[in-house]
């Protein structure tokens, strides 16, 4: 987007059974949001206006709008995805309709953040299970965006707030798979990601990454398992000799018992729950589900559709509003990195046959028998 515009931050509608919409009324109510970007919602006024008189929040006025093209800085804008006028809203009640719905709203949004209408997206929950049909048939969001906005480059999901980042080797996946699906292909994959956006979208230029051990005690030496002494070690090993900072594995149960997260910059955990329910109460309300590994930037609260509280002015705005604000600051720190990366200079050596000689060469190897000199 032009400089002289604010950040514009798309926000799909979610499930509209659930809590999508109170904690984005919530969040879009708080002082300052209009000051520091421009918020597109993926949706319709009228079920916003139902949600809103259902939970108590505090009136928005919308400016309705067919394209986020016509979106105005300074404005609530709504895009109203066709369709959604006639749609009844079932609060906390789980239906088709409402998966179609969330898909219809997703898939607009996705393809104006390709398309550059918008610079970052922030996803609102989804029924996992509801929105599945012929044209969505991924797990999740991670899956979907990788497909629809990947460009062939792979997703990592990493969840985090700013005490603890978790990413994972699997996701959406059965236990009973999960042994399967943990290879050092995989573990490697994952850390190259993870490293690579700790530094671009966090801003740490020599992250440390801790992994996780998949079975109880390490595997106890092969007692309880040889995952880790056959899989995970070597794939560690052969990171590091990639000059990726990682250390392990962990028994999972120690590492967050015993607050060592915190000596790390990230967390590589082998499955969902093991990384995520620590995660989840170390990180209270206002954790963020991030996919990195993209050439675009998507950010979601940290929970589910709520459908027990859905309605009942009940929902916190906290973790929207984290994966609001960082969708932005991983948009700008993308940015600077960019700048920064551009145009590299270019590196001085010193040919050892030819002293006092300094070659200007564009390679990073030492294969032409030359060493690296500070200049």
């Amino acid at each position: 987007m032009a400089n002289d515009k604010k950040i514009r931050v798309g926000i799909t509608q979610g499930d509209t059974n659930g809590i999508g919409y109170e904690v984005i009324l919530k969040a879009l109510a708080e002082p300052m949001v209009l000051e520091l970007f421009t918020p597109v919602i993926y949706g319709s006024t009228k079920i916003a206006a139902f949600h809103r008189k259902a939970c108590g929040a505090q009136p928005i006025q919308f400016y309705s709008i067919d394209n986020a093209i016509q979106a105005r800085d300074g404005a609530y804008n709504m895009v109203e995805i066709p369709g959604l006028d006639d749609l009844k809203v079932e609060l906390g009640t789980p239906s088709e309709a409402a998966g179609r719905a969330a898909f219809a709203s997703l898939e607009v949004a996705v393809a104006d953040l390709r398309n550059g209408i918008i610079d970052v997206l922030v996803t609102a929950p989804i029924d996992k299970n509801n929105i599945q049909s012929e044209t969505f048939h991924f797990p999740g969001h991670t899956e979907y965006l990788e497909t629809a906005a990947g460009d062939g480059n792979r997703s990592l999901m990493v969840l985090f707030n700013d005490r603890i980042r978790v990413a994972l080797v699997t996701t959406h996946l059965p236990v009973s798979q999960i042994a399967g699906a943990i290879t050092k292909e995989a573990i490697i994959e994952k850390l190259e990601i993870f490293n690579q956006s700790l530094r671009k979208d966090f801003a740490i230029e020599y992250p440390r990454i801790a992994v996780l051990a998949l079975n109880p005690h390490s595997g106890d030496h092969g007692l309880l398992g040889n995952e880790e002494k056959e899989i995970i070690t070597p794939a560690i090993e052969e990171a590091y000799a990639k000059k990726i900072c990682c250390f392990g594995p962990y028994s999972a149960d120690g590492f967050f018992g015993n607050g060592s997260y915190t000596k790390f910059d990230g967390v590589l955990a082998m499955y969902h729950d093991q990384g995520l329910a620590p995660f989840k109460t170390i990180a209270m309300d206002n954790g963020v589900n991030f996919t990195a590994g993209l050439p675009v930037v998507r950010t979601s609260p940290d929970h589910g559709t709520g459908y027990d509280i859905a309605g009942k002015g009940l929902a916190s705005p906290e973790s929207m509003l984290a994966a609001i604000y960082a969708s932005i600051d991983i948009y700008r720190n993308r940015r600077i990195y960019d700048e920064i990366h551009a145009n590299p200079l270019r590196k001085q050596y010193f040919d050892k046959s030819n002293d006092n000689v300094v070659l200007d060469l564009s390679k990073d190897d030492d294969d032409n028998g030359t060493t690296p000199v500070n200049v």
